[in-house]
């Protein structure tokens, strides 16, 4: 059986956003090239979510952030159901912090925040992330957040 082939892959582990960045920098010169591709797929990610999907709100700063990294809450919506669907249309993503990825409790770094803690989607965007994966997600993803917010009588909010 083969398996099938997912994109937005995510690690769980911690890291520090300055020290791992220059370290990957100064290990692997053509990271700084492969970070500025990701971080401007990301900028359009962050662009273009609020825009096509009603309710969402991008976090973190829009600047000083990992490159490859956007989280963001959609209101009304669970998280579990939101990733079960977009697993079944092929992306692998999570939901929360990373530092509490195993956790079934909510996020303390998203409460710290002020953001949701429910109906948060993490996307961590691989070095070879096409253009055509990410236009795939922006066309597949408000279908699927309208269909999590129908599924618990939230389309009408």
């Amino acid at each position: 059986r083969r398996a099938r082939q997912r994109s937005f892959a995510t690690t769980a582990r911690p890291m520090s956003k300055a020290t791992d960045v220059l370290v990957v920098m100064a290990r692997y010169p053509a990271a700084g090239e492969v970070n500025t591709r990701l971080a401007a797929r990301v900028d359009r990610l962050r662009a273009e979510l609020p825009a096509r999907i009603p309710d969402t709100v991008v976090l973190g700063d829009p600047v000083d952030r990992l490159p490859h990294v956007v989280t963001a809450s959609f209101l009304y919506v669970d998280g579990e159901a939101l990733l079960a669907d977009l697993d079944r249309e092929g992306f692998a993503v999570s939901s929360g912090s990373a530092c509490v990825a195993d956790a079934l409790t909510p996020s303390h770094v998203l409460a710290a925040m002020g953001a949701l803690t429910h109906g948060n989607l993490r996307l961590s965007l691989p070095d070879g992330v096409a253009d055509a994966e990410v236009d795939r997600l922006l066309s597949v993803l408000p279908d699927v957040v309208a269909r999590v917010r129908r599924s618990l009588g939230a389309q009408d909010l």
